[in-house]
């Protein structure tokens, strides 16, 4: 009879010990395809949230990622969304605020709580909403990481340049410089991907597969020649076949190797 309880009184204790916790997964399509992995056309068959609950057997989450949305329309959505009280939050986001060219603002804009005309201040209106849900969770920020050239698997004229260039007068670098600032002046931790040596661009793609404008036949070309080569949607091949896939699948979004390691770094963040 005693050694039948020792299991129970086991499991009491390890629950006793590690209890269960709310993560809430605040961001834009990369925390969003942790669903979806159909969307990827199969090329990631875990996300960086499943693989981190996967580390972390405690740890149960809940995937608010919009597919498209900036911070901006997060912070003027807030309200709408349903976001649930929890233990962690988790913000990804501004990587399409980079590329739909909104003002990033200032750290003076996020302290002011000037509103969501600028990426700081949006940034604001989010974190606010999330204390005010739990003012004991913990919250831990994710910045942008670098862009390849994107084209979406599934619809070719959806493209963008990398992060290699600004646009609208804005790097992705001085967006990300400012969300750190954020996780400086609130004591949130922050994991930099966008700096991060593994993530840096030429590893994000391994090629990308153009035509060669002199010849007219296909060739692979790595980084930053194939920043020079055109891409024509409407008659080109896709530029990522599956032995182009670096840290992402398509220029943008993390491939399995990409998110197993935002998944260490997020374990390792919420572990600490």
């Amino acid at each position: 009879m005693k050694k039948l309880l020792i299991l129970p009184l086991l499991f009491v204790l390890f629950a006793w010990q590690n209890p269960q916790k709310i993560w809430v997964a605040l961001g834009d399509s990369i925390t969003y395809l942790n669903e979806h992995p159909d969307e990827t056309y199969h090329r990631v068959k875990k996300g960086y949230m499943t693989r981190t609950v996967e580390k972390l057997p405690n740890l149960n989450y809940i995937n608010h990622g919009y597919n498209g949305w900036t911070a901006v329309r997060v912070a003027q959505k807030i309200e709408e969304l349903g976001i649930q009280k929890a233990d962690i939050y988790s913000i990804f986001l501004g990587t399409n605020d980079w590329w739909a060219g909104l003002p990033k603002g200032s750290l003076s804009n996020y302290q002011n709580n000037s509103g969501t005309e600028t990426i700081a201040g949006a940034f604001r209106v989010i974190v606010d909403h999330l204390k005010g849900l739990n003012a004991e969770a913990d919250f831990v920020i994710i910045t942008p990481m670098q862009r390849s050239d994107f084209v979406y698997v599934d619809n070719f004229k959806n493209n963008a340049f990398g992060s290699y260039q600004p646009k609208n007068g804005q790097t992705l670098e001085e967006i990300v410089n400012m969300i750190k600032a954020i996780g400086e002046a609130e004591n949130i931790p922050v994991i930099d991907l966008y700096h991060h040596p593994k993530l840096g661009i030429e590893k994000l793609v391994n090629y990308k597969y153009l035509k060669n404008p002199e010849t007219g036949k296909y060739q692979e070309y790595g980084y930053p020649e194939y920043t020079k080569i055109p891409f024509d949607p409407e008659k080109d091949q896709y530029p990522y076949p599956l032995d182009a896939v670096g840290m992402t699948y398509d220029g943008l979004h993390p491939s399995d190797e990409g998110n197993e390691l935002i998944a260490n770094l997020l374990a390792k963040a919420l572990k600490d």
